[in-house]
This record gives structure tokens, sequence and C-alpha cells, in this order.
């Protein structure tokens, strides 16, 4: 476990659990390929932590950019904090690793799945909130249950 927190941070909860599914979703297509028509765009911050790219592709993409897992890619790693890939850059073959935590986007048009990710650099340490209070976005409420336990 983590050290102790005042308040569960539920935002840093979800995202982490999002994230798992990026790592689920290359897991299936590291063990078997892309099923079907299915394909990935993968959005990452390119100055994270981490991150593993050429000189010459952070000249280009100094802090983010896009890859599209579909036809031609090769040696995919999936790791539990990151994964690799083969792919070709103007015709030059190029390893590229990502941490998951530097992952922006994450989609699969054929699918119409997508996902965006706010917290670009989160940890454990981000559940706790030390005593802010939480942001509620849009017309959420908050409803108390204290009014329907058992006294």
């Amino acid at each position: 476990m983590v050290n102790f927190v005042n308040e569960i941070n539920y935002d840093a909860l979800v995202e982490r659990s999002l994230r798992n599914v990026v790592y689920y979703a290359l897991k299936i297509v590291e063990e078997q390929g892309l099923p079907g028509e299915n394909h990935f765009y993968i959005t990452f911050r390119t100055d994270f932590p981490g991150t593993v790219v050429s000189k010459n592709l952070k000249i280009q993409y100094p802090e983010s950019m896009t890859i599209v897992l579909q036809n031609q890619f090769d040696n995919l790693v999936v790791r539990h904090n990151s994964f690799s890939v083969d792919l070709s850059f103007g015709g030059v073959p190029q390893t590229i690793t990502i941490p998951y935590e530097a992952v922006t986007y994450f989609a699969d048009p054929y699918a119409k799945f997508g996902l965006s990710f706010e917290h670009e650099n989160f940890d454990m340490s981000e559940i706790a909130t030390d005593g802010e209070k939480p942001k509620i976005a849009g017309n959420a409420e908050v409803v108390s249950i204290d009014n329907y336990r058992k006294k």
C-alpha cells in the first residue's frame, strides 16, 4: 500500500485504471497481432522521463507526437510500465519506448473508442490530496450518504 492518505483522489484512481486499458489492448496485440480492422492512434509526450525516441524525432517532435499501430510495425514489447515498438520514420526503422504515463491519447478508430489522459505525470502519490477539496466538473452533485446509514 501507499503512504497514509487523508482523502482518496478518485480522478487519479480512474486515470490509473484507464491506463490499464491501454496496457491490456497492447498486450492482446503483442500476443496475437491486431485483430480484424482494429488499429491504434497513440499520442504521447516525447519529453516525459523514460520516453526513448531518436535524436531526430526528438528535434522534430520536442513535446509530443502521435504514432499509428496498424499495418507496419514490429517487435511490440509490452511491459508493466512502458511499451516499445519498431516503426519506420521516413524509411528509417527506429525503436521507440513509451511509458504509459507519457500517453496523452489512445484511440481505436475502428472500434470508435478513445481515451484522453489529463494526468500526464501521474504517480501513486497523486492519489492523496492532502486535505484538498475534490474538484467537481459540470453539474455534478455531491450527496451525503450519512442520512441513509443505520444508526
